[in-house]
């Protein structure tokens, strides 16, 4: 694969990135290890993890996941230095106290989860560190509208910025992004990082697939005119555009029993669960077979040709569906489905937002 900038870094990643999250959950250590070795072969060079990590989040999976990448990394020392790094210091807590307690994210929270991030992934420096959701209230992660009244910030994005500043100062993150992030955050992060100087971001990783496209609403622009780099995550909408939920009932009933929807109560309630979400899916896949294409070419060829993104986040639980969404790389859709993409947005727009 030919590799992409990120940003105004010096990072060069691959146009499909290795998102981890099912490590330590659905996925055990050795599956986790053979799939790590095989989207290596297969050109990959990104991967994708966060602290909270395996999901859904629980206090007994917490940090598995690094864990687990850490140990694979320990048993190939050579491999370190082909890789880009990207993990993540989660938000104030929603509803998981494990990580941290009370609504803030402090400089001193920054700090201590990356020097607990590196110790669990085995590594000297982080290559992206990100802040996995806003400190602020914003709308996103399946809240639509934003809303002034829950505003309930306590820590300053200058204060963040200035942590993440000293982290890369002091050689243990080389750069940094955001996710699940605005416009305003991204114009708001730049601005800061020029005026006061300190790190740029290189990245936001936001949700983008054929059911939420939400990044088409502006923030496509200020990203493209501030240089900074779209990693799309979720392109499949958890499952739900490779067409296994096309024959269950509303809200996944009767979803294949390995499936997410089927075994996390926690999922089934979230914007991929919800029956606008399932019902607009159907309406892509069925898109997909009837131009010759699986519902996942459909999905990830939409992420993979879009001029908005950098790198697409895939997330697997095992080696086939691996070979399946790096098979999908090169396909091209005509003008005509993308048109049909387009007709069918507007008439559903986003539900999974």
């Amino acid at each position: 694969m030919n590799k992409v900038q990120l940003g105004a870094s010096d990072l060069q990643v691959s146009p499909v990135c290795l998102g981890t999250m099912t490590f330590g959950e659905q996925v055990d250590e050795a599956t986790s290890h053979t799939i790590l070795d095989r989207s290596l072969a297969r050109g990959i060079n990104f991967l994708d993890t966060a602290e909270m990590y395996a999901v859904p989040a629980r206090a007994e999976t917490f940090g598995a996941t690094e864990t687990i990448i850490g140990n694979w990394l320990a048993r190939h020392p050579g491999v370190r230095r082909q890789l880009v790094l990207a993990t993540k210091v989660a938000g104030p807590s929603r509803n998981m106290p494990w990580i941290r307690e009370g609504k803030g994210m402090t400089a001193d929270d920054i700090t201590a989860s990356c020097h607990a991030s590196l110790k669990r992934l085995q590594t000297d420096v982080i290559d992206l560190y990100q802040i996995h959701w806003p400190e602020r209230h914003v709308p996103g992660l399946g809240v639509p509208y934003y809303q002034p009244a829950q505003e309930r910030s306590a820590t300053t994005l200058h204060e963040q910025l200035d942590a993440l500043g000293r982290l890369v100062a002091q050689g243990k993150v080389r750069h940094i992004g955001l996710s699940n992030e605005s416009p305003y955050g991204v114009h708001e992060f730049v601005r800061l990082a020029e005026q006061h100087n300190l790190p740029r971001v290189a990245t936001v990783q936001n949700p983008y697939c054929l059911v939420n496209r939400t990044v088409e609403n502006g923030l496509d622009e200020t990203m493209h005119r501030l240089g900074v780099s779209l990693l799309a995550y979720s392109p499949l909408a958890f499952g739900l555009l490779t067409g296994k939920y096309d024959t269950s009932g509303t809200e996944g009933a009767n979803a294949p029993p390995n499936a997410r929807i089927a075994r996390y109560e926690s999922v089934r309630k979230q914007r991929w669960g919800r029956p606008e979400s399932l019902a607009a899916a159907r309406r892509y896949n069925q898109l997909a077979r009837d131009n010759g294409l699986s519902p996942t070419q459909l999905a990830l060829a939409f992420c993979y040709t879009k001029w908005q993104v950098a790198s697409t986040i895939i997330g697997v639980t095992s080696v086939a569906q691996l070979d399946e969404d790096l098979d999908a790389h090169g396909t091209t859709l005509s003008a005509e489905v993308l048109a049909e993409i387009d007709r069918i947005r507007w008439e559903i727009r986003d539900p999974a937002l």
